[in-house]
């Protein structure tokens, strides 16, 4: 039997609810990671920058085998009580790699396979087929298990569900063309998301040192963004939303990549300097009209994304 052949995910571009009701469909948007999922004799997932993640999630493994194999594409979460994901809980699971602190934490912190595209089945690719019969022919597989599911496509209009994602405090829908054949590897407006918040994907470049609580770690860290010519520019400073835990992962993970030199332009004169290396993501207000992010909330670090993917919106 050939190897299944590779897809790279398809991206939505930010955007506005869809003029025309008509021709669209209505996903909910989560929080979580991204993966491409393999299912035939055992499960493989592949993160969005192309790495194989499947010994992070050992609970998603009972999946496989299938007959006929099948590619999906879906986000990894882990759900609150109230069905909610948490990006946070994600966290300490991202960067796990020891197998017995792996299976504790899926245990403590289960996550959820949210299964939402058919991009192969057998010996066929479905990747050129539209939206719409892609997902009718995904619903008949029949993905329900403990740790894997389809989620149903939401049944009233764009406004309607946006406004009820809200409400529930999730971070806003996906509106796809129903025509959309699946652009692997490519960001397209045949899928559109629309968000309840404004979030923005950064590359740490340094940190500040803390004072008072802080002090003898992390006070803040230092954001860079790239422009439109993909030149790393400073993008200002994140101290509010972390954890002590969260920080204290971070100076591990900060401490080796120090550097005597800034890679941006910044002014900040106590600044320690780090090679450009981890993606992290940040909620907040505004952007400045210098590019500065105004009011930003840490997240947390986004293992699946690359330094050279974090591109800053235009001006407006």
């Amino acid at each position: 039997m050939t190897r299944l052949p590779h897809y790279a995910a398809m991206l939505a571009m930010a955007g506005v609810l869809p003029s025309d009701e008509q021709g669209w469909a209505y996903e909910a948007k989560f929080d979580g990671i991204r993966a491409i999922g393999y299912i035939e004799d055992d499960l493989r997932l592949m993160s969005r920058n192309d790495k194989n993640i499947t010994a992070a999630w050992p609970e998603i493994a009972d999946i496989a085998p299938a007959a006929p194999r099948f590619v999906v594409d879906g986000e990894i979460v882990a759900l609150t009580a109230d069905g909610r994901p948490s990006f946070e809980a994600l966290q300490p699971r991202m960067h796990q790699r020891n197998p017995a602190k792996i299976h504790a934490l899926a245990k403590a912190v289960p996550v959820t396979y949210l299964i939402f595209d058919l991009l192969h089945i057998g010996d066929r690719s479905l990747i050129g087929l539209p939206y719409q019969q892609r997902r009718q022919l995904l619903e008949q597989l029949g993905l329900d298990g403990p740790h894997w599911q389809v989620p149903p496509r939401l049944p009233g209009t764009g406004a309607d569900e946006l406004a009820e994602s809200k409400r529930r405090g999730l971070e806003g829908i996906v509106c796809k063309r129903l025509d959309s054949p699946y652009l692997s590897g490519r960001r397209s407006e045949l899928w559109t998301k629309v968000k309840n918040v404004h979030d923005q994907e950064i590359v740490i470049v340094g940190w500040r040192p803390g004072t008072g609580r802080r002090a003898g770690g992390i006070g803040s860290l230092l954001m860079g963004v790239r422009d439109a010519t993909g030149k790393l520019v400073y993008a200002g400073g994140v101290g509010t939303g972390f954890t002590d835990t969260m920080l204290d992962a971070l100076q591990t993970r900060l401490l080796p990549l120090q550097r005597k030199t800034a890679t941006v332009a910044a002014d900040v004169k106590d600044a320690v300097w780090v090679e450009p290396e981890l993606v992290g993501e940040v909620v907040f207000a505004e952007w400045t009209g210098d590019g500065r992010l105004r009011h930003p909330s840490w997240r947390g670090l986004r293992p699946d994304k690359s330094p050279r993917e974090v591109i800053a919106p235009p001006l407006q």
